[in-house]
């Protein structure tokens, strides 16, 4: 790979002479402006207004234009005799966890490759002390005309460099978050973590661009001429007034059909219309919500046991009074059939006068 810029990297005392090099390119496809009456190139011409003629590359040099307009020349000399350690040199300012840099400020990306055979030790010296820290390293760099913050982090067996915004340059996030207040129920979330987890991870080499393809294929069908484009499929409108539980319920249910997951139980959310929404619930699902469900279902459990158990007792303790009043009621009736019977015996009868 080319080198865009040679320099060093000042680690305390120690210089580690690099190059760098573009860790990223643009595989987009660009255009031209053409007539559309004739298809000619419409080309720009840079011209000089004060002569009105056309100028070379040779003849066009730098220029600041002040508050009243007029230009102020400034030539390479003038900005090489800047006083400024960071012109050819990253200069590391300080060692921070990566957890400390705020994704915002990500820009460019850049590898850093050691300059030559005596860079070799001291560019290993300062990959295996990132690795061992694990931590980044900031760092100043002066590039394309100004300086610049950035951030050396380990990749496989190579620095990488990530060009930093600095922190002036974030906007903050004033008028862009809703401004009426809104309630998500708990119910909501459920949903939302279904689909989170059912979507899951993804094998980022397997993320393509479409449009990229699409505009490929129409350019391969006009070159072929007459050939059938592609025909896109038309597009949802959006700001429609959606029923969020039965988007989020529908999307969890695609998910796991496009992943092929079967269902391993049911989560049950009801909706703000009073409708009840069956969810399936997914492989991975946290251990939490099922927890919950389970602690939420254990007192109906409990109460019906107790009710089981109260009235079994009391038709346990009916039936074996039964029982045991039976054969003492035929005792009592056998003894007094024996009784009566004796008295009869006892008794004389009267003779008739």
């Amino acid at each position: 790979m080319r080198s865009i810029w040679n320099g060093a990297i000042s680690f305390g005392l120690v210089s580690i002479p690099i190059k760098l090099v573009n860790a990223t390119e643009n595989h987009s496809i660009s255009f031209r402006q053409i007539h559309t009456a004739d298809g000619g190139r419409i080309r720009y011409r840079k011209v000089c207004e004060l002569e009105d003629k056309e100028v070379t590359a040779a003849e066009i040099g730098k220029g600041y234009e002040d508050a009243d307009g007029s230009i102020i020349p400034i030539t390479d000399e003038d900005l090489a005799a800047l006083p400024l350690p960071t012109a050819k040199t990253i200069e590391i300012v300080a060692f921070v966890p990566a957890a400390s840099i705020d994704p915002l400020q990500m820009d460019a990306a850049y590898y850093l490759s050691a300059n030559g055979v005596p860079a070799a030790k001291p560019y290993t010296l300062l990959r295996e002390a990132l690795k061992r820290s694990q931590k980044v390293a900031l760092a100043k760099f002066a590039l394309r005309g100004r300086e610049r913050l950035g951030m050396l982090r380990v990749v496989d067996d190579v620095i990488a460099m990530h060009g930093l915004l600095w922190p002036d340059e974030i906007r903050r996030p004033e008028g862009v978050a809703p401004e009426t207040e809104v309630t998500v129920r708990d119910a909501e979330l459920d949903l939302a973590d279904a689909l989170m987890e059912t979507l899951g991870e993804v094998d980022m080499d397997s993320l393509q661009d479409d449009y990229r393809t699409a505009v490929e294929s129409m350019i391969a069908a006009k070159v072929e001429g007459g050939g059938a484009l592609p025909e896109a499929e038309p597009a949802e409108r959006g700001g429609k007034v959606i029923d969020l539980m039965a988007a989020l319920e529908s999307s969890v249910k695609a998910a796991q059909e496009a992943r092929g997951e079967g269902a391993e139980g049911e989560a049950v959310a009801r909706s703000g219309s009073g409708s009840v929404a069956e969810v399936t619930s997914i492989k991975g699902r946290k251990k939490t919500a099922a927890k919950k469900t389970a602690s939420s279902r254990a007192p109906a459990k409990k109460t019906s046991a107790k009710t089981s158990t109260k009235t079994g007792t009391k038709t346990g303790t009916k039936t074996s009074t039964a029982k045991k009043a039976a054969p003492e009621k035929a005792a009592k009736k056998t003894a007094a059939k024996k009784t009566t019977k004796q008295t009869t015996r006892s008794t004389p009868k009267k003779r008739a006068s």
